[in-house]
């Protein structure tokens, strides 16, 4: 489908994001794209023919940014398919669900051309059909009998019996003890750890969400840190640390380099039917001495405060600078009247906003003592408690050395864990029942 009509032009910028969730290919140029998209089989392959164009050293390197790891592409091809006409060939691993699309400019970007391709299957389904499979029954111990090893024991040297003895003895768990508080320790800043009351019989869910990604770079701190890498480290830390802990598992939004649109990572969550909903990010403000953690909710009514609206209209624009067509429509996020499931969510939402903050407070500078709220589309789960935690400022030179730090990464990682601990301490998980039609 055709358009639009533009002078000749040249491609100036082409990127591929290779994910499990979608591999996307971009192109961008300084005036508007008028393209053809046909789907071929036997081989299964897509070509694409953009008019108005021709070859230059940017698109004939396209090919070699497609890795041999890409999920869904085996190989691009660029030619001249006829006077002022490009044509991309693109060769698939198998058949897909393509989608392409222009964007008009945002941000850093000038116009683009978007290719999406997709797995028939979503992986994310794939995934729940795995964590639904049962699992198989502990082995049982016959009591009744005899043991083998025993008659064993009784027929080996004693040499023997004694490594057998270390072995066991190796195997069995060593309890930590608690140590005496040392004098010299703030105790001001010693929490003891949370217990949960889980639900029974199941493990509680927390979908962690690292901001930004692909397209999308998120702020830029003063010496060229980006905030998509940063909240994606400490997405993966946290997700680590909550699997380690008994009755708890974490699955992340986005596990790599790539752009996942607002409404995907509420829609994510909700398919996974999550407990939480937490949003990593990394603020940044026009005056670089701005400098604080700070935790927000949702609000029904305007935002709490000046710099509260600002960054919610900021964030918000993520899908205009990562990328996603206008067509696309999502129900939970058009909604502007809040039904009461909402009201109730969003005082649970409040509830761990309060208890990640007071956590985070031990390690960093609060930018505001008390839990913030704003219009966050990706907050806007109507069953969901969800936070977004801006784990500092990376426009402050200061706090963007903490945040490139491994050490302060896992302080913030364990802050933020203890927070959701203390929040299921007091306010129990409950059964879960899957939302119709997903």
């Amino acid at each position: 489908m055709q358009l639009s009509v533009a002078a000749n032009h040249n491609v100036t910028a082409a990127r591929v994001w290779p994910a499990q969730d979608y591999t996307r290919i971009t192109l961008e140029a300084e005036r508007p794209f008028a393209y053809k998209m046909t789907r071929l089989k036997n081989p299964e392959r897509i070509v694409v023919d953009i008019e108005n164009s021709d070859i230059n050293p940017v698109l004939k390197s396209l090919s070699e940014k497609v890795l041999g790891s890409d999920p869904y592409i085996q190989g691009l091809r660029v030619g001249r398919f006829k006077p002022n006409v490009v044509r991309i060939v693109v060769d698939l691993k198998a058949e897909v669900k393509p989608t392409m699309f222009t964007l008009p400019p945002a941000g850093d970007y000038q116009h683009r051309l978007v290719l999406d391709i997709y797995p028939l299957v979503d992986p994310l389904m794939a995934m729940l059909a795995e964590m639904d499979k049962p699992r198989p029954p502990l082995p049982t111990l016959n009591l009744d009998t005899k043991p083998l090893d025993q008659k064993n024991a009784e027929e080996s040297p004693a040499s023997e019996q004694v490594v057998k003895a270390e072995k066991a003895a190796d195997s069995i768990p060593i309890q930590p003890v608690a140590s005496a508080p040392d004098a010299e320790t703030d105790t001001e800043t010693q929490v003891p750890p949370a217990t949960i009351a889980p639900y029974s019989g199941r493990k509680i869910t927390i979908a962690i969400d690292a901001g930004h990604g692909g397209e999308d770079p998120g702020a830029i701190g003063a010496s060229g840190s980006r905030e998509k890498d940063i909240t994606l480290q400490i997405a993966k830390k946290l997700k680590a640390k909550i699997d380690a802990e008994p009755n708890m598992r974490a699955v992340l939004t986005r596990d790599g380099d790539y752009f996942i649109p607002l409404h995907g990572r509420v829609n994510k969550a909700r398919k996974l039917q999550a407990d939480l909903f937490v949003s990593i990010h990394a603020d940044a403000f026009t005056n670089p001495a701005a400098r604080g953690s700070s935790v927000f909710a949702l609000s029904e009514k305007g935002a709490t405060s000046a710099s509260a609206r600002y960054l919610a209209k900021k964030e918000n624009e993520s899908d205009l600078i990562g990328g996603v067509s206008l067509n696309v429509k999502d129900p939970v996020l058009a909604r502007t009247l809040l039904d009461l499931s909402q009201t109730a969510t969003i005082n649970d939402s409040l509830k761990l906003g309060k208890a990640v903050l007071g956590q985070i407070s031990n390690i960093n500078k609060l930018h505001k003592n008390h839990v913030e709220q704003a219009g966050f589309a990706v907050l806007k789960s109507p069953d969901i408690p969800s936070i977004l935690v801006e784990t500092a400022f990376i426009s402050n030179p200061e706090e963007e050395r903490k945040l490139t730090d491994d050490a302060y990464q896992d302080q913030l990682v364990l802050s933020i864990l203890q927070g959701i601990k203390q929040y299921f301490s007091s306010n129990p998980a409950l059964a879960k029942t899957r939302v119709a039609g997903e």
